[in-house]
């Protein structure tokens, strides 16, 4: 497998140096712009969601009931991490988003929907990376401008979630309301580890071994299913999510339950009009 990886990545840099050769004498001259020559596109940053990742809200619920059992109750490690679950479930937050949720800026009242004004991101990049020189950037939303903000409505089931988290573990010293236990930003190998040990406890041995929400961001995919399954209008599904309608659409359309029943009725209704 080793020797396998070795040739992939020399294959790899060999092909990007052959290619880089021959933009520098592709014919333009030593003082021109070869950049408009490059035939590159920018990358797409989303794919497809496979429906396999996808849980239904009692999965989630399981899920989110196993995270309290998850480490010793004193440590709390488990508990301390149902509300950023949460919040990527019922919210459809993005890790690096919900890892950056501040007490000022939710309304939690005490019945009914509350919501959170987002204008932050925590995502992890490893202190060689990160101006600060810390593992965790300050940056502002994803594709938005600097100082935008998403005002994200939060269900009654989130709202008292994050009045039970700050009612036991309080906020840390900036307001965060899920942090470690020394108040540090939540770092993507624990909170990886932390799901692993409380999918084994929530779900059966089969799923366990399959690809449902092995992954933290497959509950911000699963939000987004479930709120298009409802019947969600995709423009507003898009402005919670922060997402464009295209990328909504492409990303999330397999996800799409039903879809092909619908479609089949329409089509018997057109061809019936004709016989």
């Amino acid at each position: 497998m080793g020797l396998r990886c070795r040739e992939v990545r020399s294959a790899h840099r060999k092909k990007t140096l052959v290619n880089a050769v021959g933009y520098a004498f592709g014919g333009c001259g030593a003082g021109e712009d070869l950049i408009p020559e490059i035939p590159w596109q920018v990358p797409r940053d989303d794919e497809e969601v496979d429906p396999r990742v996808v849980v239904n809200p009692g999965q989630a619920r399981s899920l989110l009931d196993a995270l309290s059992y998850v480490g010793l109750y004193r440590r709390a490690r488990g508990r301390r991490l149902v509300g950023f679950f949460a919040g990527m479930y019922y919210a459809g937050l993005r890790p690096e988003e919900a890892a950056a949720v501040k007490y000022q800026d939710c309304v939690l009242p005490a019945q009914g929907w509350g919501r959170f004004v987002l204008h932050e991101t925590r995502p992890q990049a490893g202190k060689k990376y990160t101006y600060s020189g810390r593992n965790h950037d300050e940056r502002g939303l994803k594709s938005r401008k600097g100082g935008a903000v998403r005002v994200v409505p939060l269900s009654p089931q989130l709202v008292t979630i994050g009045r039970q988290s700050v009612d036991t573990f309080g906020t840390a010293a900036d307001g965060r309301m899920f942090f470690t236990e020394r108040g540090r930003v939540l770092g993507s190998s624990g909170y990886r580890t932390t799901l692993r040990d409380a999918r084994v406890l929530a779900l059966p041995p089969d799923l366990v071994e399959s690809p449902l929400v092995a992954r933290a961001y497959d509950l911000r995919h699963s939000a987004l299913s479930t709120w298009l399954n409802a019947g969600v209008d995709p423009t507003e599904v898009a402005e919670r999510a922060g997402n464009t309608v295209e990328t909504l659409l492409r990303t999330y359309a397999k996800c799409i339950y039903g879809r092909q029943t619908v479609a089949n009725g329409r089509i018997d209704k057109f061809l019936g009009d004709y016989e």
